[in-house]
């Protein structure tokens, strides 16, 4: 058949699994049909090689830095602009697992005088008796806790309050958003926190919905009318100047208050008479994604911040963000959710039922069972309690994590101290 000359060209037969392959339309044909220049041995030489594999996916390489608390901020403008690297970029970064970090610091206060000698206008010299007062540190150190299992990812719920992005929390009823009234949000809040504290996942609804001993792997963690990526290319395809979109990652399975109360009671016992503080923070929980302007990237960094307050200039950009139709808006709808402790299901074979097992089954049947992943935090408080009354009665301080319960913490700064034989 003969090629139109508007045809004449290159034509480009494109396939994700083989080579590319670029035939040439106008080039002479020979006698056994085939391209000129070529010969049936050349064919079969070339054919013998294979086709070759085809490139490998690789994600693409956004630019971000971490505050001083642990958390991702992206100002890459790719992120800004393309839902499908957002999506993956969330994914890839949600492999970096937050974790907590205990802090025990004690203090005790002391009265101190001092004798100050000044002289006075005539030339005589006077003496004086002065008293202050002095804060000493006696203990000052952290300990990390960092979960073993993978993340499930989770969503907020259409009907709970939530940044679906403008300034302000809204629920969604059959796709239209809605202003909560400011008592069932702020009720909502108090429930977040309490959630937080008592260890429970982002999906628990209620205390009364909720026990540590169900079997829960995240099936119900996906409450959103819409998926991650979803919320991704929303978020992408608004034009708002000052937007921001936040995964939070979230920990869940350690009862907070329970676990301070053991490290607090494990202080008692050394008889420390001082003031102790003992906190349980969360590091590396958040990931933000920021547009490419300098009024963004001036409001990420904290002294920009701090000396946009001083010269009163926040206030006016708040209310752009506030009130004007392309100022700002927040996606806060999903994140990861990281278990330091849960049941899961499996089904195995039930062993032989002897004298005093009422538990067991038959050897010829098959049961669904449940068994704990991870650890719980009154066993994580017995493998470090030994690492924190040693901790206490030596005056350990300082401000490098300990990781392992056996380490030599003398390597850490001083005042150090190692454990007797």
């Amino acid at each position: 058949m003969r090629v139109p000359a508007s045809d004449k060209g290159l034509a480009e037969a494109r396939n994700d699994d083989q080579d590319h392959l670029l035939i040439e339309l106008d080039t002479p044909y020979t006698d056994d049909g085939l391209p000129g220049g070529s010969s049936m041995s050349n064919l079969n030489t070339s054919a013998d090689t294979g086709p070759q594999a085809p490139p490998q996916f690789s994600l693409y390489d956004a630019d971000y830095f971490t505050d001083s608390n642990g958390n991702i901020i992206s100002h890459d403008p790719h992120l800004n602009s393309d839902g499908e690297a957002l999506y993956r970029f969330l994914l890839s970064q949600a492999n970096t697992t937050p974790f907590y970090r205990l802090h025990c610091r004690g203090t005790h206060t002391e009265h101190r005088t001092r004798w100050v000698t000044g002289r006075a206008n005539d030339g005589t010299t006077t003496s004086r008796r002065e008293t202050h007062t002095e804060t000493v540190v006696d203990f000052d150190f952290y300990i990390n806790a960092s979960p073993l299992l993978p993340p499930v990812h989770w969503s907020v719920g259409d009907l709970q309050p939530a940044y679906r992005g403008q300034m302000v929390r809204e629920t969604r009823t059959l796709g239209d958003s809605q202003m909560p009234k400011r008592a069932s949000e702020k009720t909502y809040l108090k429930w977040v926190a309490e959630r937080t504290a008592r260890g429970y996942p982002p999906w628990a609804q209620s205390v009364e919905s909720w026990s540590e001993d169900v079997v829960d792997v995240g099936s119900g963690a996906l409450q959103s009318s819409k998926t991650l990526r979803q919320w991704a290319d929303e978020y992408c395809a608004s034009p708002k100047y000052l937007k921001e979109f936040v995964y939070e990652k979230v920990l869940y399975g350690w009862n907070i208050n329970r676990l301070e109360s053991l490290v607090r009671g494990s202080i008692a016992q050394t008889m420390y008479q001082g003031t102790v503080e003992v906190d349980l923070e969360t590091w590396g929980t958040k990931i933000y994604i920021r547009p490419d302007n300098r009024l963004s990237r001036m409001l990420s960094n904290k002294w920009l911040r701090f000396l946009s307050i001083i010269l009163l200039v926040f206030p006016f950009v708040w209310l752009f963000k506030r009130f004007h139709p392309n100022g700002g808006g927040r996606w806060e709808v999903c994140g990861g959710a990281y278990a330091l402790k849960r049941w899961e299901s499996f089904t195995g074979e039930a062993r032989d039922a002897t004298a005093g097992d009422m538990d067991a089954l038959p050897s010829y049947t098959t049961s669904s069972r449940k068994k704990l992943v991870g650890m719980k935090e009154r066993d994580w408080f017995r493998k470090w309690e030994h690492t924190i009354l040693r901790s206490v009665q030596g005056h350990y301080q300082s401000s490098t994590p300990i990781y392992d319960p056996f380490e030599d913490t003398a390597q850490a700064g001083p005042p150090a101290f190692v454990e007797d034989d």
